[in-house]
């Protein structure tokens, strides 16, 4: 079934979140929340008449209690993906696999102290001797060469923020939560 025509109409109704997501792969599973809300079929037809011949302000509610469910399915999605990245990540750490252990410093020190400085060398050795095949290749290759160098560096970054978080939690003996942890707790209220 195809919920993209719906996309706008939802957006409208001030859904945002429910309309994006009728628009891409998820938008069944979104549909069918909406469909549930306003009590229609679970078609792009029946919801698109449910809300045609609806009360503005009902159609309205419906598709903010539909995005608010929509809101807290993808924060207990995320909640599991977290839960299950923390338990590899525990099993890494207790592992005695030198692999597993020393990867992610081996990649830093390759990174840092071998591919960055050969790639300046390198640049500032044809830049130095003026040799034109070389100052133009850098050129031309310089979008993907961000490109690659950003994602090299992210995942270090990405690195180095998690064995932060590793110290952390073992200094204190309490889990430090993600930056989606600490999304996730300030959209959803807390249940009293």
């Amino acid at each position: 079934m195809d919920w993209s025509a719906l996309v706008k109409t939802v957006i409208g109704l001030g859904a945002p979140l429910l309309g994006q997501a009728l628009g891409g792969p998820l938008g069944e599973s979104a549909g069918r929340l909406l469909a549930q809300a306003l009590g229609a079929q679970p078609t792009p037809a029946a919801v698109s008449s449910a809300i045609a011949t609806s009360d503005p302000a009902l159609a309205a509610t419906a598709a903010a209690q539909a995005e608010a469910q929509w809101a807290a399915t993808l924060a207990q999605i995320a909640k599991s993906q977290v839960e299950q990245v923390g338990a590899t990540q525990r099993a890494e750490a207790a592992s005695g696999d030198l692999l597993q252990r020393w990867w992610r410093p081996l990649y830093a020190l390759e990174l840092s102290l071998i591919e960055c400085p050969a790639f300046a060398f390198t640049m500032l050795r044809a830049l130095w001797l003026g040799f034109e095949p070389g100052i133009n290749g850098f050129a031309t290759l310089s979008a993907l060469l961000m490109t690659y160098f950003g994602a090299r560096f992210g995942v270090l970054g990405v690195y180095v923020t998690g064995r932060t978080r590793e110290k952390q939690a073992a200094a204190t003996g309490l889990p430090t939560p993600s930056v989606v942890d600490q999304v996730v707790k300030a959209v959803i209220p807390k249940k009293k």
